[in-house]
Parts: structure tokens; C-alpha cells; sequence
């Protein structure tokens, strides 16, 4: 069996989970609501407050969805209880960010601001004082990284000085600059 998809998922006790027909699971807790549609071969069951998945048979691609089925079931129940967040770098002279309303404003050397607002009234921004590093928090996992990804593919960190937006704790390996020794003569 796979590891991952046979552990059972607990539930807190402020969080309510709704299991419809064609495995339609609505889930509810202190800090929203989350429903998404998963296959129709995982069967999906609620009890004792836990939730567990099996699968039908030990077919590959079975195997693959039921690991699926139990992260993507647990990041709903994760999301709606703590939820999660992404935190961006700005590195660069002038680059900096800031909010406006609940908008983020980026300024990355662009000759204009560029904004973004939150997809969805779930995520919000943080901006540190200095400008230098933008939290996104939100209870949707998948959109909280999409966004983070978007907003670093606005300026993506550059080999040479280092400059743009990156992930916290993202390496950005450094390449050397020109070496010409002498010029003409």
C-alpha cells in the first residue's frame, strides 16, 4: 500500500468535513472553506474524526492517486485550520515593495509599478517594513504558491549581481562576469 495514502487524516474539532456524491469533499473550518472533486476510483470515508482513502485495486496509476487523494485532502485541512504562506526576497538598488489598500505594489525597474491584487478574499499580503520581503498567506496551498510564483517571474533573480525576487532561503548560484585582459592595443 502506499505510505502516504494510508495514513489517516485527524480531524480538529473546529473543522467539519463534507463528503458529496461523486467525491465532491467540502471542508470547513475557523479560517474558511475549501471544496474540491477527486477521482471517483479513491473511496473516501469519514469516521471517529478521521478520514481515510483506499483504493480499489493495486494498479500504477491507483497507487499514484491515492497518495494524491490523502495530501491534497490533508492540505485542505491544513489550509482551513492554520493555512499557509510563502514568503519573497526583493534583492536589488531601488527594488523594493509596499501595499496599497490591500493591493502589492512592486517596484523592480520597470518604468512602471506593478501590481498585483489577492486573487481571492482568502489571501492577503505582508510587506516588511524595509520593503524587502512580501508575505503571502492564504488557506488554498496551490494558489499560494502560484501567486508566489507569479510575482518572481516578475523580476527573477539574475546570475551576475543577484538582483530581483526570490524565494526565502533560494540559492542563487553567482557566475562570474567578464574577464578580458587587455583590450586592443
Amino acid at each position: 500500500m502506499s505510505r502516504i495514502g494510508r495514513m489517516p487524516i485527524s480531524l480538529p474539532k473546529n473543522v467539519s468535513v463534507e463528503i458529496g456524491k461523486d467525491n465532491f469533499v467540502r471542508v470547513k473550518g475557523p479560517k474558511g472553506e475549501l471544496s474540491q472533486k477527486f477521482n471517483r476510483d479513491m473511496t473516501i470515508s469519514q469516521e471517529n474524526g478521521e478520514v481515510n482513502i483506499a483504493r480499489p485495486t493495486d494498479l500504477r496509476h491507483h497507487k499514484a492517486l491515492h497518495g494524491l487523494t490523502r495530501s491534497l485532502l490533508n492540505n485542505m485541512v491544513v489550509g482551513v485550520t492554520t493555512g499557509f504562506s510563502r514568503i519573497l526576497e526583493i534583492q536589488g538598488v531601488g527594488y523594493r515593495a509596499q501595499l496599497q489598500g490591500n493591493d502589492l505594489q512592486l517596484q523592480v525597474g520597470k518604468s512602471h509599478d506593478v501590481v498585483y491584487p489577492p486573487p481571492s478574499k482568502d489571501m492577503s499580503f505582508d510587506v516588511s517594513r524595509d520593503g524587502r520581503t512580501v508575505t503571502i498567506h492564504g488557506i488554498d496551498k496551490e494558489a499560494v504558491g502560484q501567486l508566489a510564483a507569479v510575482i518572481r517571474m516578475e523580476r527573477p533573480p539574475e546570475p551576475y549581481k543577484g538582483k530581483g525576487i526570490r524565494y526565502q532561503g533560494e540559492y542563487v548560484r553567482a557566475k562570474a562576469g567578464k574577464s578580458g585582459k587587455g583590450g586592443k592595443k
